[in-house]
């Protein structure tokens, strides 16, 4: 078994104009200062982080290797999500997604996707130069505005949205296999992989492609009432990244899991800052020392009440507390004995 590396922490939503949240050395000895081991890095964030240049160029990444390293920290894993979500988009969304690339895609939907898989392909290659073997990401949606099926579903809709959703993802698919990193796609609402059954049609999809993985984040397991704990028994083969957010679900006789079109502070399931809300982390972190995960636990903070600093803070002790220093021994080891096949044929009465 595996110890897991923590904690981590995903800047994204830390990340602003005022120092130190305004670059990526700054976001270190912040995240340092806090008791971080690692740091997920936004990819689309430039004040942080060149993608682009982190794909060109070795020496570019050493030097940001070199910055987390200064105060004590690793680079967990990249994040495309933004560029993710891009690389396939129902057109219902076009207007909506003009904001998660350049301005100057704005309206331009074939170059924005086009940039979007661009920037996955560079996002591979940085992987590799910065000794990477994860990478965050969303898969993008064709087919959620049918996630209820009413209107009803004509007959192929879905599986044609999941044909062309593999066909969009397996050229990059491929270009991470070839650098061998894994894709972790963070199931999520608003994403055509948002829950078990959705990924296992998509793996069928892309002909069950080894790089095509699960970013674990049970927060949005409990926002669709899902049992999280039974999906690491069924998926921790695929689990490669992990999001420790947390989250809250209180039923309610005015909305349930589709939220009523209420802000967050009011909806029935709403993110919460770690040990906060409801998820039972204890059973989380060892079904993942028992399964044997290989990565980091990553801090993503979103909560509608706390701080974002005190939840970063907090987030950094919860992380350090629950993960599980995995023995290397078993427990009853003192009371046998070297293995002797004459004697265990006597046992057996042979």
């Amino acid at each position: 078994m595996k110890t897991i590396k923590g904690p981590g922490i995903f800047l994204a939503q830390f990340a602003g104009d005022e120092a130190p949240f305004n670059t990526l050395e700054g976001m270190a000895g912040w995240a340092a200062g806090l008791g971080y081991a690692g740091i997920q890095i936004p990819s689309w964030d430039r004040r942080l982080f060149d993608l682009k240049r982190a794909a060109e160029s070795k020496e570019y990444c050493s030097e940001v290797l070199g910055i987390a390293a200064r105060h004590g920290l690793a680079i967990t894993e990249l994040s495309t999500h933004l560029q993710g979500q891009l690389v396939a988009a129902h057109p219902a969304f076009d207007t909506l997604l003009d904001a998660f690339a350049p301005a100057e895609l704005a309206g331009k939907v074939k170059a924005r996707q086009e940039w979007a898989v661009q920037q996955l392909q560079y996002a591979a290659t940085a992987s590799r130069n910065l000794g990477l073997t994860a990478h965050a990401t969303f898969s993008g949606a064709l087919a959620w505005p049918f996630f209820y099926p009413w209107p009803q579903r004509p007959a192929g809709l879905i599986e044609e949205a999941f044909k062309e959703l593999a066909r969009l993802w397996t050229p990059i698919l491929n270009a991470f296999d070839e650098v061998g990193v894994d894709v972790c796609y963070e199931l999520h609402p608003g994403e055509d992989l948002h829950d078990g059954a959705t990924f296992e049609r998509f793996l069928v999809a892309v002909g069950d492609h080894p790089r095509a993985n699960i970013l674990f984040d049970p927060s949005h397991m409990v926002l669709q009432q899902m049992d999280y704990l039974a999906f690491l028994d069924l998926y921790h083969e695929r689990i490669r990244a992990f999001h420790v957010k947390d989250a809250e679900f209180h039923a309610s006789g005015r909305a349930g899991v589709y939220g009523g079109y209420l802000g967050w502070i009011d909806r029935p399931g709403r993110f919460r800052s770690l040990g906060d809300g409801q998820i039972d982390f204890r059973g989380v972190f060892s079904k993942m020392a028992q399964y044997d995960y290989p990565g980091w636990a990553v801090v993503e903070w979103e909560c509608c009440i706390k701080h974002p600093e005190a939840g970063a803070a907090e987030g950094a002790v919860f992380v350090r507390d629950h993960i599980i220093r995995v023995t290397d021994r078993a427990f009853d080891d003192f009371a046998g004995g070297a293995a002797d096949t004459e004697r265990n044929r006597r046992i057996l009465g042979l």
